[in-house]
């Protein structure tokens, strides 16, 4: 009997084309894969908030010239920011109030980080008017605190609504205190 010849390069038969197959395979899908992952990440990019709505989407309030008594309004994504450096008497005849004379029970506590400070979105939870309330001459309503001549809303020294037809009160957004006189908002 003869013998069966090997192959010259010392190779076993299929196995040499096996591995250099799975090579390429992994090869080629690798490059695939960077491929897809660099037309891809363009993509989600520009999903995300351009730099100008990013700018907006927080604001900075100095409240350090604003005196006990008065108010002061900034403006958040398009919105009035009222901020009120509260008296002793308005926070007290805020925290005054049973809850159960409330339309939107809400304590004066829930509505402030610091008592003296009240900072809501000036939007009437109504029909989205601006209430009056903010400039020294402004009329208040019965409660002292803000009033929307639209539809007649009154709110009071926390800026719950206390009579008409707004049916919550006024919105307290997100804010911190970076420094004692600077907050924030958003």
């Amino acid at each position: 009997m003869a013998d069966i010849a090997k192959p010259a390069h010392g190779g076993g038969g299929d196995h040499d084309g096996e591995t250099r197959r799975d090579f390429l395979f992994l090869a080629a899908g690798a490059v695939a894969a960077v491929g897809a992952a660099s037309v891809a990440w363009p993509l989600i990019d520009s999903l995300n908030p351009a730099a100008d709505v990013l700018a907006l989407a927080s604001t900075e309030a100095d409240l350090s010239p604003v005196e006990v008594g008065q108010s002061l309004t900034v403006t958040w994504r398009g919105k009035p920011i009222f901020i009120r450096h509260r008296t002793d008497k308005e926070i007290e005849e805020a925290r005054a109030v049973p809850l159960s004379e409330l339309p939107d029970p809400e304590t004066d506590q829930a509505r402030v980080i610091k008592a003296p400070w009240l900072i809501m979105v000036g939007i009437c939870t109504h029909l989205g008017c601006v209430p009056l309330g903010q400039k020294p001459g402004d009329p208040r309503g019965e409660f002292g605190g803000w009033f929307c001549p639209c539809h007649g809303s009154q709110y009071d020294t926390s800026g719950r609504i206390r009579k008409g037809p707004a049916p919550k009160n006024l919105v307290v957004p997100s804010y911190k205190f970076d420094t004692d006189t600077t907050i924030t908002i958003g």
